[in-house]
């Protein structure tokens, strides 16, 4: 549509590699809105591969990508965000799965190990997957709400790319074979889901791993009072955690007081904060607080970095910890319906309940109740049960929840 009416043929937009052209666009720089890249990468592919001596083939980008949300929600579902996007080719179905499971596993670790944020692995239901994929895997996360997350997806592409754009390969055999495919992605979503699963009333609370500002340093005077001396003493301890590998700042500001800095650190999730005054300067200490747990201790400023490194690694645990025993304590067994709403009302969190495996059991679920199936966890106990919706066997508890 333009201006209310349709185009006609003459002015319809046209396809070239993938793309639609408006010829009618008159910009500088060519402008090209896609929900994802397959489509460009495998028409590039297709020039690109000619032998088995040209595989794999990996590209690994980061891109703006648009999808028509109907409801967004910041950094969960914009109309445009920011991803990371991977696109791999392969001679043999048995290397791109494993491609597929490896860069399951990478997203999990970074994140488990670094975001502090617990994960559970499985692949998707039919129904689920994405478009042109044979299975999709997924990691999914639990918000402090008792949403579900998805927090990142890795596709076992099979041939059917290969196959829609003619990407072929001459094997060892100087035979033609359609080469298999991968591709992957985690978005800016992960922002929502650090700040949903760790913040409180009073900002972020950001794991010491990923935290652009690990520490900050906040003087503590009243006019120049020996001013020169503790912004000397701060310098020096600045300069020691530096020299651990800490990304540290003292904050000198003289336009802000002591508790408006306290206030716009809090908020700004940096996991410790030092303060120090005079009284700190006569004995020797500072004040040590964590944003975790808005604990405060008062430590000797004697081998006061290597306990900054040390608690910076006790914090990022801590984290995860709690994180972990909150999901935990939120994934729920349930065994008939009326007990799976009740559950999702009243507790929320992931539910392990039996599914019959039909794609309309599934949507009928998700109509009644509004919660979808997750993932199938890939590590399930193998039981014979009955699907909460049917009655119809089952042998396996899949995992439901409400999600954003």
């Amino acid at each position: 549509m333009r201006g209310g009416y349709a185009l006609s043929a003459e002015e319809r937009p046209e396809w070239r590699g993938g793309v639609i052209v408006d010829p009618e666009a008159k910009l500088e720089e060519e402008l090209i809105v896609r929900p994802t890249s397959e489509t460009i990468i495998w028409n590039t592919y297709r020039d690109w591969i000619k032998s088995y001596r040209d595989l794999p083939l990996l590209i690994n980008q980061w891109a703006n990508v648009v999808r028509w949300e109907m409801r967004t929600r910041l950094f969960l579902r914009t109309t445009e965000f920011l991803w990371q996007e991977g696109h791999t080719a392969h001679a043999t179905a048995a290397e791109a799965v494993a491609e597929t499971r490896q860069m399951l596993d990478i997203y999990a670790q970074f994140a488990e190990e670094y975001m502090a944020l617990p994960v559970v692995r499985g692949i998707k239901t039919p129904n689920e997957r994405f478009a042109g994929a044979v299975d999709t895997y997924s990691i999914e996360a639990l918000m402090q709400d008792g949403k579900a997350l998805q927090a990142g997806t890795s596709h076992f592409l099979g041939q059917n790319f290969a196959k829609a754009f003619e990407v072929k390969f001459s094997d060892k055999s100087n035979q033609l074979e359609y080469v298999w495919a991968t591709s992957w992605g985690v978005s800016t979503r992960l922002i929502g889901g650090l700040v949903m699963a760790h913040g409180d009333d009073d900002g972020l609370v950001l794991p010491p791993r990923i935290a652009p500002l690990q520490v900050v340093i906040v003087p503590i005077y009243k006019g120049s009072e020996r001013k020169e001396q503790l912004d000397a003493k701060g310098k020096e301890l600045a300069g020691q955690l530096k020299a651990a590998g800490i990304r540290v700042k003292f904050d000198d500001n003289d336009n802000n007081r002591p508790g408006f800095k306290f206030a716009e650190y809090e908020m700004k999730g940096v996991p410790v904060r030092i303060a120090m005054g005079l009284r700190d300067l006569d004995n020797n200490s500072a004040e040590v607080a964590r944003r975790d747990t808005k604990e405060k201790v008062t430590r000797s400023m004697d081998g006061l970095s290597t306990h900054i490194k040390d608690l910076l690694e006790e914090i990022q645990q801590s984290m995860y910890r709690k994180a972990e025993a909150y999901r935990d304590s939120h994934i729920t067994r349930a065994d008939d319906l009326a007990e799976f709403e009740r559950l999702l009302d009243e507790k929320g969190g992931f539910i392990l309940a039996h599914w019959d495996g039909t794609t309309e059991t599934e949507e009928a679920i998700k109509e009644k109740t509004k919660a979808t199936i997750r993932c199938i966890p890939l590590e399930p106990e193998l039981e014979e049960g009955k699907c909460i919706f049917t009655g119809r066997p089952s042998r396996q508890r899949v995992l439901f929840a409400r999600a954003y």
